[in-house]
């Protein structure tokens, strides 16, 4: 299948879309504050999630501040207020029974005022949402489960009657939940049906893709020079997954390539908006979209060859 991204218009006559979902993993005011300072000061406004409660047991894979923290969530307020978008990456960084992820959206709206739109599950966490080999479907779940040797939990978020169940609370509250990651910097054009809504995964509203930038490494590789030209020149939508409090500043200064990319990505005067923003422009653009079975066997069969090539995001 050819894979044709939608001509959208972007706002004030921009010619490309770009945001940044950064999860929340190891963040601290310290080690994040700067590079949001940075991107602040550049123009861009992006999407920065939380953990809404404190952690009561041991990280399932990397802990970090939460909103517990008179700090942190002074920052992330003061951020909000700049225009950042606040996230949701599930309620802490370990696994959270039904009551307990419901706490930590109640606890998210008293702090926000409002209800989170756009989320990503936390890599390990029981009750993440149609996750693990539950993100592919039909055949490609057995090679999934063949390719992960059978070690990936199974995740339970979606599943009806589970102590870990809260799809409901998701379908109610939350619009936006991202899948699959690629490494195209133009994400509408390595997903261009997205945001979607999947048949075969009910409990979420809609879904996005996102450009792959987990690591420093692969995001300065996705934002070159190169691509930055080839996105502003295609007229899409880059919305980069990133970690930003694990590997954007060392010893107190950001990353040099990272400032350079983005001062440079900044002058091109795209549309530098949040990322449940740009997925509602392109929903007004192009209406709701529901995934046909072609379609999304061709975006299953794309992300799974590049996680079995890469074992990325």
């Amino acid at each position: 299948m050819t894979f044709t991204p939608p001509q959208i218009q972007w706002p004030e006559g921009k010619k490309f879309a770009f945001t940044i979902f950064d999860d929340t993993d190891a963040s601290t005011v310290a080690n994040s504050s700067p590079v949001y300072a940075l991107l602040r000061d550049l123009g861009f406004r992006t999407t920065k999630s939380v953990w809404a409660l404190e952690a009561e047991q041991p990280p399932v894979v990397v802990g970090g501040a939460s909103c517990a923290e008179p700090d942190y969530r002074a920052w992330a307020l003061q951020l909000q207020a700049e225009g950042f978008e606040i996230g949701f990456h599930n309620v802490c960084c370990h696994h959270s029974k039904r009551e307990r992820t419901l706490e930590g959206l109640r606890r998210f709206e008293e702090i926000f005022g409002h209800a989170p739109r756009s989320m990503a599950n936390h890599t390990g966490c029981r009750e993440n949402l149609y996750w693990g080999e539950d993100r592919v479907s039909g055949w490609r779940r057995w090679v999934y489960r063949a390719a992960t040797l059978g070690r990936k939990a199974r995740f339970l978020g979606h599943v009806q009657g589970d102590e870990h169940f809260w799809g409901d609370a998701c379908r109610e509250r939350i619009r936006y939940v991202r899948n699959f990651v690629f490494p195209d910097i133009n994400t509408l054009r390595a997903c261009p049906w997205m945001p979607y809504h999947d048949t075969l995964r009910p409990w979420v509203n809609q879904w996005y893709a996102s450009s792959e930038g987990g690591v420093l490494d692969s995001f300065l590789r996705t934002v070159s020079e190169e691509n930055q030209d080839r996105l502003e020149a295609e007229g899409g939508a880059c919305i980069m997954y990133a970690h930003l409090g694990k590997f954007f500043r060392k010893d107190g200064v950001v990353s040099p390539r990272f400032r350079q990319l983005m001062e440079r990505l900044a002058a091109k005067g795209g549309w530098f908006a949040p990322v449940s923003a740009v997925l509602d422009h392109i929903t007004a653009q192009r209406g709701e979209h529901v995934l046909t079975p072609r379609e999304r066997a061709a975006l299953e069969n794309k992300w799974l060859w590049h996680k079995l090539r890469h074992g990325e995001s």
